[in-house]
C-alpha cells in the first residue's frame, strides 16, 4: 500500500498535522474543521474563477473514470445514480469525442495521401 505523496507529507508535517480535519476555517490551519457551507462557498468561487460550474466538474471526473476504463456500475455508485442509464449518458458523450478524433484522424491521412 503506498502512501502520501512526498509533497504531502511535508506540508503536513509542517503543519505539525497529527489528527483531526484537514481542512480549517482559519488559514493557519488551527481553526474549526471547515462547514460543509464554507466549503460550498469556497468550491462555487473557484468554478466561477475556473468559469465553471459543479457538475460541470461532475460531469468531467465521470467521463474520465470511464474513459480510464472504469465500469459503468463503478462510476454509478461513484455519482448516486440510481440507474445505470443515467450514467449511461456519460458513456454517450464520449462517443461523440471518439467520432470527432476518427474523423480528424481520416483527414489527416486524407492529407497526407494527396
Amino acid at each position: 500500500m503506498t502512501g502520501p505523496p512526498a509533497s504531502e507529507i511535508s506540508r503536513l508535517d509542517r503543519a505539525r498535522y497529527k489528527a483531526g480535519p484537514l481542512f480549517r476555517a482559519s488559514i493557519n490551519g488551527r481553526g474549526e474543521p471547515l462547514s460543509y457551507d464554507a466549503a460550498q462557498h469556497r468550491w462555487m468561487r473557484y468554478c466561477a474563477v475556473a468559469g465553471v460550474d459543479i457538475h460541470q466538474l461532475r460531469h468531467a471526473h465521470a467521463t474520465e473514470l470511464i474513459n480510464s476504463g472504469v465500469s459503468i456500475e463503478a462510476v454509478r455508485r461513484r455519482l448516486g445514480h440510481a440507474s445505470s442509464e443515467t450514467t449511461q449518458l456519460y458513456a454517450l458523450l464520449e462517443d461523440k469525442v471518439a467520432d470527432a478524433e476518427i474523423r480528424a484522424a481520416r483527414r489527416r491521412r486524407d492529407r497526407m495521401a494527396r
